[in-house]
């Protein structure tokens, strides 16, 4: 079981790139990072953009992998990602992970001046999308004419350092996203059952997400894909557990074993936030990075 961190980008980078080391220091596998123009609570306070945070993170850290949690069609377009992601990829030497979603109806959705699109609209988008940005990841040239998203002698030379792209952690629940994910993927990330998280309860919670690995199972039986080969991201804090499972370590190890159960092979904590949904203690958060995994195993 790897644990990891969830940054978000609400500090000007003076201060910020404090947490973004000591994330480091602490030995958590990956620190992410939303890729949002504005999110919930924090709309009206600072946010700062992902990429170009990600950027300086990579320069002020060694060994830490760094991504998103996830990038969606909302606001981003293939051609244009692919080279932000090489160059990222680059300078960071290599140690990216692309957290990919389908997007929702927040206040991405709308931001540009487009309507919001629907759940299938979402879906259409997505299935073309992540097709499109796994050949401009790993060919030199690309040229497509699709409905959503076309490329014409899009050029990415040299590529990326990872070979023969940087990993894809595909966000999905449903079975378009699932299908994507066990296609392109090389892990799935899920938040749970969202219809879960006001009244249901932990019990509730753990079968679904059972359900949900068991459906990604069966989307890698289709194409004759091993699913042992996608590793299997949890974002806490959007469970019916909220934020219970970081009030001890041994909470924590609880929390995670039940996890590891259902065959998850990481876990990412939000970094804490004063007053927020994120208002977790700082020492406990930083004795379950250093103390859990020895429990765990």
């Amino acid at each position: 079981m790897r644990l990891s961190t969830v940054i978000l980008p609400i500090q000007r980078w003076a201060e910020g790139q404090k947490t973004w080391r000591r994330a480091e220091d602490l030995g958590f596998h990956t620190a992410y990072m939303y890729d949002h123009l504005s999110w919930r609570s924090f709309r009206d306070g600072a946010w700062f953009g992902a990429l170009p945070t990600l950027t300086a993170a990579a320069t002020a850290t060694r060994r830490l992998r760094l991504g998103t949690l996830v990038t969606s069609p909302n606001f981003r377009h293939p051609v244009t990602l692919a080279k932000e992601l090489i160059s990222l990829d680059d300078i960071s030497g290599g140690r990216i992970t692309l957290g990919i979603g389908a997007g929702g109806n927040g206040f991405d959705a709308t931001t540009l001046g487009q309507e919001a699109w629907t759940p299938r609209e979402r879906a259409d988008r997505f299935g073309e999308f992540v097709p499109l940005l796994d050949r401009l990841l790993t060919e030199g040239a690309v040229t497509q004419h699709g409905t959503h998203y076309s490329a014409v002698e899009a050029r990415n030379v040299p590529g990326c350092v990872q070979r023969p792209r940087l990993p894809f952690a595909v966000a999905a629940t449903g079975p378009r996203g699932l299908r994507l994910a066990a296609r392109h993927g090389q892990a799935w990330v899920t938040t749970g059952d969202p219809k879960l998280y006001e009244s249901g309860t932990p019990e509730q919670s753990v079968q679904a997400l059972r359900d949900q690995s068991g459906r990604l199972d069966a989307a890698c039986a289709e194409i004759g894909r091993d699913a042992s080969e996608l590793d299997r991201i949890l974002l806490t804090g959007f469970t019916p557990d909220r934020n219970t499972p970081l009030e001890s370590v041994d909470a924590f190890v609880d929390f995670a074993g039940r996890h590891a159960e259902l065959g998850f092979t990481e876990i990412a904590v939000h970094a804490p936030i004063p007053d927020s949904d994120f208002d977790i203690d700082p020492a406990v958060y930083e004795r379950i990075v250093t103390e859990a995994p020895a429990q765990l195993g």
